[in-house]
């Protein structure tokens, strides 16, 4: 995500490094450099001038600390700058009517219908909504099909009419059954449509008027770049819609249309598809993605995605085993698929501050937990529980069951005893203590 643009951006702050002090020269070099990457990026020419432009007023305007390079001050102000050109603070959904409907718009091929089940499942586990959906999509072979694939995956029940073909009575028969069965959120997944088709748009804006959303979402492709900001502008004409939704932009390394969609349509982000599993949705906020742009990560995102995959209870138990050493590879497994569930494993990494540079040459493959699982499983019920007896010709048999190499299974359990170590040291107070004063010594 951004990965050219971040690396671009950064070798046009290069340009005052070493700088004693920012002048209207060496700003002017800079802005020129920062221009040509967002211009590269996709982002609309009058966006990435007039963004330049206010970095280059801010920049020349500010007094310079001296505890502050101008490397540093230029960052700054950049990052304030990306953050209010994306929108300066993040956009909730309104949620506060009894019964909330949500209408689903965009492209063919943009990936509606997937958001669509990725935004019941958020509703459903994060803010413990009750959600119905309505398959209106009279068009796609399949696409009923789908969302009750999708529905059944994540929980949520799908209201679907395979006999009509009048999408406006189809949302209101959802929205009726959502009331009669206890339904609080009303999300309608209509038919992908194109910009210049004017008899689908004529029946969009139908089902607008008779549904009455009190939130229109426009879900588009991030890959189609500029296209999408255009095709944006076009629907928000017809439709009025209250948010924008990028999908895909975990495939996407320019991200020009995040950067232009708000200046241009003037309405906010909502939502960012970041991969293909059903939790692979993120609310947008602004501020945090300007400072994954600019390579300083996204501590505060990386935390919350921990903190919704990681029960409490389940924290605590594991807590209590790690004290008395008894942290065995069930719970070691444990924590790997809940790591998997986070996202893939780049994008994450991307998130701790500094590391994102650092990886963005490396290739991280999301199965590079698959031999450590294989391993693990191949253990007896008595060897997951007792590390210890694992000798060695139960890891002969191990390795012939994962159907890895013997120095696989040595070198896990090596790593495995060793974090045990650390994680029994962490849990003791004065032990703690004890290795915090060494610190500074090391």
């Amino acid at each position: 995500m951004f990965e050219n643009l971040s690396d671009k951006l950064d070798r046009a702050f290069k340009v005052l490094k070493g700088q004693g002090s920012i002048s209207e020269i060496n700003v002017a070099e800079t802005m020129k450099e920062i221009r040509k990457a967002l211009l590269d990026a996709d982002v609309n020419y009058k966006t990435a001038k007039a963004f330049t432009d206010d970095v280059k007023q801010k920049a020349l305007g500010e007094n310079v600390l001296t505890t502050i390079s101008p490397g540093q001050l230029l960052t700054k102000i950049m990052n304030d700058e990306l953050t209010q050109l994306m929108g300066g603070s993040t956009a909730e959904l309104d949620l506060s009517a009894p019964l909330t409907i949500i209408l689903i718009a965009g492209l063919n091929g943009a990936g509606k219908t997937t958001f669509t089940g990725k935004l019941a499942n958020y509703l459903k586990t994060q803010l413990k909504k009750k959600p119905l959906l309505v398959a209106d999509d009279i068009y796609r072979p399949a696409a009923i099909d789908q969302l009750e694939v999708l529905g059944g995956q994540i929980g949520v029940p799908v209201y679907a009419n395979r006999e009509s073909k009048d999408p406006v009575a189809i949302a209101l028969e959802g929205i009726a059954q959502a009331k009669a069965n206890g339904n609080n959120v009303v999300i309608i997944d209509t038919a992908g449509r194109l910009a210049i088709d004017e008899a689908m748009m004529q029946e969009i804006e139908r089902v607008k008027a008779a549904t009455k959303p009190h939130e229109i979402l426009f879900v588009v492709d991030a890959m189609t770049g500029q296209d999408a900001v255009n095709t944006a502008k076009v629907f928000n004409d017809r439709l009025d819609f209250t948010g924008a939704v990028l999908t895909k932009l975990d495939g996407d390394t320019r991200g020009g249309a995040a950067l232009s969609i708000k200046s241009v349509v003037e309405k906010p982000i909502k939502f960012i598809g970041t991969g293909e599993k059903m939790e692979a949705l993120d609310v947008f906020h602004p501020d945090r993605m300007a400072s994954r742009i600019l390579g300083m990560g996204d501590v505060v995102s990386l935390v919350e995605r921990a903190q919704q995959q990681f029960d409490e209870k389940q924290a605590a138990e594991l807590q209590k085993k790690i004290r008395k050493n008894k942290f065995d590879f069930n719970d070691f497994y444990s924590q790997i698929q809940q790591i998997k569930k986070m996202g893939n494993m780049k994008d994450l990494m991307g998130m701790i501050p500094g590391v994102g540079k650092m990886m963005k040459d490396v290739e991280v493959d999301d199965n590079a937990f698959k031999a450590i699982e294989a391993i693990i499983q191949s253990m007896t019920p008595f060897e997951k529980e007792n590390p210890d007896s694992i000798n060695q010709s139960r890891r002969a048999r191990i390795s012939k069951g994962s159907g890895t190499d013997i120095n696989e299974v040595n070198r896990l359990i090596k790593q495995f005893e060793d974090m045990r170590k650390v994680m029994k040291q962490m849990s003791n107070p004065a032990a703690m203590a004890n290795m915090m004063r060494r610190m500074p010594k090391m």
